[in-house]
């Protein structure tokens, strides 16, 4: 994806349909304060208007000045940021997508959380958020919006680590941690120990001892890893059921486990198609 300096305002003169379709939408949700031909950086000028309007009707101290500047700059900081995710965000939009069914209150609770994010790398997080919502409005939940709101870096990191053990089964993702013991996952940074702290903190459910099972599944499935397909075959012709592991996403980890950039871990499929075939499972 290009840097955030890159995407200038002169290039959002030549919009697609949906980035336009996006941006207006914004605007309408927040207060006009972005616009299809410029995104305008109008926080600071406003508060400025309102320091010259306070010193033509009562004597400012130099506290009221103070704090009226902080006012200033904490409001321009916050423009940029809105704005440098909209960039981000822009083009990651699918040609046939259209952002003008976002509902306005998730804009708007969307823009209140996001606007104090000034990590370029959750910046990107959060950009991926926008442009899921706006190509498939209902993806992402209030609650999901406000779970990343609290979230820092350090967690943000690990969940994306672990969602490199995530497969795509029965068309969810899940993720499977036979052992947290085994090298696999520590070699990695993925041990019991930050497994509860993600089960605390609400992207995953943790049950190291039963574990979890996929069920009622067909004799024959497929399964993919980072874009590789697999079959699995079963020996019943019915009500089947697979292993998962230790570990499953919750509603809020299954939102952002798509778009947090995991990357496939080296020697992982190889390592789940032995714990699979220890079950008597036939994998081509």
């Amino acid at each position: 994806m290009p840097d955030d300096k890159s995407i200038s305002v002169v290039n959002l003169r030549e919009l697609s349909k949906p980035a336009d379709t996006l941006i207006k939408k914004v605007s309408s949700a927040i207060g006009g304060i972005f616009e299809p031909w410029q995104i305008k950086r109008v926080a600071k000028a406003q508060a400025e208007a309102s320091l010259i309007r306070a010193k033509a009707e009562i004597e400012i101290t130099d506290l009221h000045r103070r704090a009226m500047h902080r006012f200033v700059e904490e409001e321009a900081k916050r423009q940029e940021n809105m704005e440098s995710i909209t960039r981000r965000a822009l083009p990651q939009l699918e040609d046939g997508s259209d952002p003008s069914k976002m509902e306005d209150d998730w804009v708007t609770n969307y823009f209140d959380k996001s606007r104090i994010i000034s990590d370029t790398d959750m910046q990107e997080l959060w950009a991926r958020v926008l442009a899921g919502e706006a190509n498939s409005p209902g993806s992402y939940s209030k609650r999901t919006v406000n779970f990343l709101a609290s979230l820092d870096k350090a967690d943000a990191n690990l969940f994306t680590s672990l969602c490199g053990f995530g497969w795509l089964i029965a068309g969810n993702i899940r993720l499977l941690i036979f052992d947290a013991d085994n090298a696999m996952y520590d070699d990695r940074g993925i041990n019991f120990d930050c497994l509860n702290h993600l089960d605390d903190i609400g992207l995953v459910s943790h049950e190291h001892i039963a574990g979890f099972l996929d069920t009622k599944l067909p004799k024959r499935i497929t399964v993919q890893y980072h874009g590789s397909i697999l079959h699995i075959e079963f020996n019943n012709e019915a009500d089947n059921e697979l292993p998962l592991g230790q570990v499953i996403l919750t509603k809020t980890g299954e939102q952002l486990a798509g778009i947090c950039g995991a990357k496939p871990v080296d020697g992982f499929q190889d390592y789940v198609i032995e714990q699979w075939k220890t079950r008597n499972l036939v994998i081509s």
